[in-house]
């Protein structure tokens, strides 16, 4: 007897614990996201214009405007770099995407070489070292993307 009641004690207990975790599940609000979730890096490489229009600021800046993400940043490296400088319509699409609240920021050593820093800062890009920030935002809870 003893032991029936351990076990309907037992039974009872995770029904219990069950239903109360799915209830939770149910009532999470479907616009609540994880910690993880939160924040976007898109490290943007490619030389390529499509990559650039079609796909890489497309996305980027829907999902700070959408608000898929709280924080997003667009960083520039690479040949995207000399691409940037030198495409009138992909600086107005960063311009509007830093109205939006996107973090726009380059890689120095990139900019320096291909000799744009000075362009890239004047529409607003934040030309910098980015080993480090780059090294801390992949050991943080950022989402990191490449094009």
């Amino acid at each position: 007897m003893k032991n029936k009641k351990i076990i309907l004690t037992l039974f009872l207990f995770l029904a219990l614990v069950t239903s109360v975790g799915f209830h939770a599940l149910r009532e999470q609000p479907s616009g609540t996201k994880m910690a993880s979730n939160r924040r976007l890096a898109v490290i943007w490489s490619s030389g390529d214009p499509d990559v650039a229009h079609r796909v890489c600021l497309m996305y980027t800046h829907n999902a700070k405007k959408r608000g898929w993400f709280e924080e997003v940043q667009l960083i520039v490296w690479g040949p995207s770099a000399r691409l940037l400088a030198g495409d009138k319509d992909l600086q107005s699409k960063i311009q509007s995407m830093k109205a939006e609240g996107v973090d726009l920021l380059a890689c120095k050593a990139c900019t320096d070489s291909y000799g744009v820093s000075e362009t890239l800062e004047e529409i607003g890009v934040e030309v910098k070292t980015m080993g480090v920030p780059l090294t801390t935002l992949l050991k943080e809870d950022w989402r990191v993307l490449t094009f």
